[in-house]
């Protein structure tokens, strides 16, 4: 067996979890491999594609001199947010490597979409106050996923992939959603969709509540006071109100 790659740290601050690889060995052999073997679909791919080129060059012993070292800088400004106030200020005058270009999928694999989704989707339930509605009371069930502004093409894919939903441009953010709302696009199509390609991390949990209150929404118990209030409990434990166990 082979030897682990990489550590996991506990940021208890931020109630998550961290996997990092620091070793240009296990760079070299384990993450620049595996994303070789699996390309990326997003912008991402552009960042890895800069990244590799940095690994490139500590593989050759460039970044030990101060030509191979500006390069690196170079490549640097291109990649995730740029560079840092700190090293603008040390490494004045850098031109800033050419991003790669990114041509978008036509269509997605549906477990790259499951994926995705594990990382950055939300199942989300919300109980609103309502004149027009039974009891008072509204339960709306949204599906959204959230990308960088810089992947609004691929979230504007996912609207022609599930056939359903709208693409979403966040105001005052650099990033934007794909957004379902409509119930019965959410039971025909998003629910079938994660059961079929079932979430892999603690998100399914999420998953299951939803599914819970959408079938209790299905069978008209958000009219009544103890389907609202089975609705409420479910909801209160989902998402960032989950207990850690």
């Amino acid at each position: 067996m082979d030897p682990p790659v990489g550590t996991i740290s506990i940021r208890k601050n931020k109630n998550s979890a961290q996997y990092s690889v620091s070793s240009i060995q296990d760079l070299n052999n384990a993450i620049v491999a595996h994303f070789l073997k699996y390309p990326l679909l997003t912008q991402k791919h552009a960042d890895f594609e800069l990244f590799r080129r940095v690994i490139e060059l500590i593989n050759h012993k460039e970044h030990l001199n101060g030509e191979g070292l500006n390069k690196i800088v170079a490549i640097r400004a291109a990649m995730n947010r740029g560079l840092t106030e700190e090293l603008k200020t040390a490494f004045p005058g850098i031109i800033t490597e050419e991003r790669p270009k990114f041509v978008k999928l036509e269509t997605f694999e549906p477990y790259w979409v499951m994926g995705l989704a594990d990382g950055e989707a939300c199942f989300y339930a919300s109980i609103l106050k309502s004149k027009s509605a039974s009891g008072g009371f509204a339960v709306s069930l949204r599906f959204i996923l959230t990308q960088h502004g810089r992947d609004e093409e691929i979230l504007k894919s996912l609207v022609d992939y599930f056939n359903c939903g709208r693409y979403s441009p966040r105001s005052g953010k650099d990033a934007g959603d794909f957004v379902v709302t409509n119930f019965f696009d959410i039971t025909d199509k998003i629910i079938p969709f994660f059961e079929k390609y079932p979430l892999e991390g603690s998100k399914k949990l999420d998953f299951q509540d939803f599914c819970k209150i959408a079938e209790v929404v299905k069978s008209k118990g958000h009219l009544t006071v103890s389907g609202l209030e089975k609705i409420r409990l479910i909801k209160s434990g989902m998402n960032k109100g989950r207990v850690n166990i």
